[in-house]
């Protein structure tokens, strides 16, 4: 396998994330993200290259090429998103004499084939992002719970990085065309993305350049729910998702969504639900 010294991908320092947890000691199995890395000023090409994984690569400055299977050479340029996979062989990278700024994440599961088969979109074609301080607290997010070396804290980034791509790829669909998002759509999603990292209203006011007060309006006016319970209701509705497609126990899927009291996040889920989470799994959702 070809090694790359640091100052032949960038002029600038590089960040790689590597996982080094023992994956006997993930609950997620079905998805699992190998890695994640951040290349500012990237200046490498790659030529007839081959993948054993997939991995997803958001473009946040500068530009370049994306070419599958010597396909059509598509040009990529900020604010796009691409697949790399196994079983094809790509030409990509920044112009001639350019650069590009990359954030990627590597993955491994089946889980990936669900995403391909229902909701990601043609893995073949360059996609369309919003490059703002949500999407790239998000990303920075998934380097921290990566490189913890937390089995639940990989379990996170894995259910994060889900998330993250489904609401790429749902931003671009085509079904947005009538304008860009408004802002309260924004801080919705970036709330709907914290879901598995601890929530601090503070925070996430001071992100969007709001107070505390006013994010509470927005939430109870776009909701009609108070924040927290807003909050309560979006991990409740995760916690569905989690309880139909992996083998988690309730205590796990609780303290994979910030519950530290299992007792209270069935609670907090039957009140939400009408059933506790372990009826609602043995009833198939129904």
């Amino acid at each position: 396998m070809t090694k790359y010294m640091d100052y032949m991908i960038s002029s600038r320092p590089i960040r790689i994330f590597n996982s080094i947890v023992d994956s006997s000691k993930l609950k997620v199995k079905s998805l699992t993200v190998i890695n994640g890395g951040h290349l500012p000023g990237r200046t490498m090409q790659r030529k007839d290259a081959n993948f054993m994984n997939w991995a997803f690569v958001v473009i946040t400055d500068g530009g370049g090429y994306y070419q599958v299977d010597g396909g059509p050479l598509q040009k990529v340029e900020a604010g796009n998103w691409f697949c790399l996979f196994p079983g094809a062989v790509f030409n990509y990278g920044p112009n001639d004499d350019g650069y590009w700024d990359e954030y990627y994440f590597t993955v491994e599961g089946d889980r990936v084939v669900e995403w391909v088969d229902n909701w990601l979109g043609s893995p073949s074609l360059i996609h369309k992002a919003t490059i703002d301080d949500a999407l790239l607290h998000k990303m920075e997010m998934m380097f921290m719970l990566i490189d913890s070396g937390m089995p639940s804290n990989l379990d996170r980034a894995s259910m994060m990085l889900e998330s993250f791509l489904y609401e790429l790829a749902a931003g671009s669909d085509g079904k947005d065309e009538g304008g860009p998002r408004t802002f309260v759509l924004k801080v919705i999603e970036d709330i709907s993305q914290s879901l598995y990292v601890p929530f601090e209203p503070e925070e996430m006011a001071s992100r969007h350049h709001i107070s505390l007060s006013t994010l509470r309006r927005i939430i109870h006016d776009y909701s009609g729910y108070p924040l927290n319970e807003f909050l309560h209701r979006l991990k409740a509705a995760e916690a569905r998702n989690i309880l139909l497609n992996t083998e988690m126990t309730v205590k796990e899927i609780g303290e994979l969504l910030g519950y530290k009291d299992t007792f209270y996040f069935s609670r907090v889920f039957k009140k939400i639900t009408g059933v506790s989470p372990k009826s609602y799994r043995n009833s198939g959702g129904q």
